[in-house]
């Protein structure tokens, strides 16, 4: 489903429903370029291979996709808009683009940094939003993403946080995990002996490793092979920090942040072939 398409099925199902006053409020400036525009550029800016949205936008759109949006803005307009269509990239990606059930994920946590450790101090983009936290290579300061996808890698589930929540976090887990059913394979960082019990009375088996210091388990043969083909959620990873462009240090604003972020993750939902359990490399 395409952003226009999209935006018309929400707007007709918004205003149809019983939520605020029945219809959908408009901003008091209208800009030339509508929200599903806006969405497209955003979103084709992660499957254009560039890496400077200025850049891509002065010399790409402006240029090149001149026909198909003949009522474009300047950038520094652009960039105005952007923060308008956060939330319907979010509900975009949760409802209209996510991988069928199929009774078999994989789970992982990453982080974002919004700075280099040396500018922490004096970094103020994020004050309020960001904070520190520790990952397997470090202290970093900034968000972490948390993605769920099936063994086809197709995108389940994503949500961010704070860079201080830990993985483990009891409350998170039931929060972030709520509506799978069937199998959760994960790394060591999800270890949690409640949530276990928690998720598998609700339908949910999580399937993590162990660590050093923990006694060995036995496993179902089944689950052990399908848990070590759980370096494809690394590739998956890989894909949406270095392809897609999540991930970068350059923000001048949370809410773009926040769009960049979104809309990088809409963009790997349109990949032809994603990283699989059933395959050894991607190929876009």
């Amino acid at each position: 489903m395409s952003c226009d398409d999209f935006l018309k099925d929400f707007l007709r199902s918004y205003n149809q429903s019983k939520l605020g006053s029945g219809k959908f409020k408009k901003p008091t400036s209208d800009p030339s370029l509508s929200p599903g525009e806006i969405m497209s550029i955003s979103v084709y800016y992660h499957l254009s291979g560039y890496k400077c949205f200025q850049y891509y936008y002065t010399q790409i759109v402006l240029k090149d996709l001149k026909t198909y949006f003949p009522k474009l803005v300047s950038y520094e307009r652009f960039v105005s808009l952007m923060p308008r269509v956060m939330p319907l990239l979010l509900v975009h990606l949760n409802y209209y683009r996510t991988g069928k059930q199929t009774g078999i994920y994989y789970a992982d946590s990453k982080k974002l940094p919004v700075c280099d450790n040396r500018r922490i101090n004096q970094h103020k983009v994020f004050t309020g939003y960001a904070n520190r936290g520790k990952s397997s290579t470090g202290w970093f300061y900034g968000f972490k993403v948390f993605i769920a996808v099936n063994q086809y890698g197709q995108l389940m589930k994503c949500a961010f946080t704070k860079a201080s929540k830990a993985d483990n976090n009891l409350d998170w887990m039931l929060t972030f995990f709520d509506g799978f059913i069937g199998k959760m394979f994960t790394d060591k960082g999800f270890l949690s002996s409640k949530g276990f019990e928690k998720l598998y009375a609700k339908g949910l088996k999580l399937i993590t490793g162990i660590r050093a210091n923990m006694k060995n388990k036995l496993i179902d043969f089944h689950e052990k092979l399908l848990h070590k083909k759980r370096g494809m959620i690394e590739a998956v990873n890989d894909i949406l920090m270095t392809v897609c462009d999540i991930d970068h240090t350059r923000h001048r604003s949370p809410m773009n942040f926040f769009v960049n972020l979104f809309s990088g993750l809409v963009a790997y939902t349109f990949f032809d072939k994603v990283p699989s359990i059933f395959s050894k490399k991607f190929n876009p």
